[in-house]
């Protein structure tokens, strides 16, 4: 009977020191798994403020852009009515007007053309640090595999 209980004992020891391991490894790997998530949490919200910091530069920049531009056409207007006033004939109204429209036309373009070059780039610099983000998080469950 002795040795009987002696058996049951081992066993029982044997169990528990086999559960306290495993139990011991399960909350390891799950503190583990806390600790990363929560790294990749900070990271993920680090390029997120990067993101909008990127965003609020490019409009910015085109806010600026945007009065400046205003205030070049607000003068140019000034300066072609002014002209206007004082044209002597219908046909150099006629003139004075065609060519106020094809400059003001140009110059209209020619800013189109550097807000969208602004834009682009304000969206691409945005951008940027949640595709690092997204790749990263790719290439860890690539590997995890």
């Amino acid at each position: 009977m002795a040795a009987a209980a002696e058996a049951v004992k081992s066993t029982v020891d044997q169990f528990t020191a086999a559960s306290n391991t495993a139990f011991k490894d399960g909350v390891e790997k799950t503190l583990t798994a806390l600790n990363d998530a929560n790294a990749q949490s900070k990271k993920n919200l680090e390029a997120v403020v990067a993101s909008i910091t990127a965003a609020t530069k490019g409009a910015e920049a085109l806010g600026a852009q945007a009065m400046a531009y205003s205030k070049t056409a607000f003068e140019a207007n000034v300066a072609a009515a002014k002209s206007l006033t004082s044209a002597k004939s219908v046909q150099e109204v006629v003139e004075l007007q065609t060519s106020f429209a094809k400059s003001a036309l140009e110059a209209y373009m020619a800013e189109l053309g550097r807000m969208t070059e602004t834009v682009s780039a304000s969206v691409k610099d945005s951008v940027k640090p949640l595709n690092e983000r997204v790749t990263a998080a790719v290439e860890k469950m690539q590997a995890a595999r």
